[in-house]
């Protein structure tokens, strides 16, 4: 009988930490469903200059290959450029912004 209420006695603590770490759960995933749109402003600010080719490209509707083509480069190199293993040199970022009808500074203001 004695160890029965010894272990109800340490029950209840437990019952009262679990709910309040469940409590703190519920707490924090609300607060991260609702900072939502922040992360999502922050993302879009937050561009590499390869995301910032990629859109322009696909704005344009123009495959990697049409601009490596045009550029005079291979498909890999632009490939490279878009997942940020490489940075296109200063011609080849002039080219690609009189490409997609922009000038080069803007392509540059949008990465961050």
């Amino acid at each position: 009988m004695t160890n029965m209420l010894i272990s109800y006695a340490l029950s209840i603590p437990a019952c009262a930490v679990f709910i309040y770490l469940v409590y703190l759960l519920i707490k924090t995933l609300r607060k991260y469903t609702k900072s939502a749109p922040v992360r999502n402003e922050k993302a879009e600010k937050a561009k590499t200059l390869g995301e910032v080719l990629k859109k322009h490209r696909m704005e344009c509707k123009m495959t990697q290959e049409f601009v490596a083509e045009t550029l005079g480069v291979s498909r890999q190199a632009v490939s490279k450029w878009e997942s940020g293993l490489s940075d296109p040199s200063t011609t080849n970022l002039i080219a690609l912004a009189k490409l997609f009808g922009i000038a080069p500074e803007d392509l540059l203001k949008e990465a961050r």
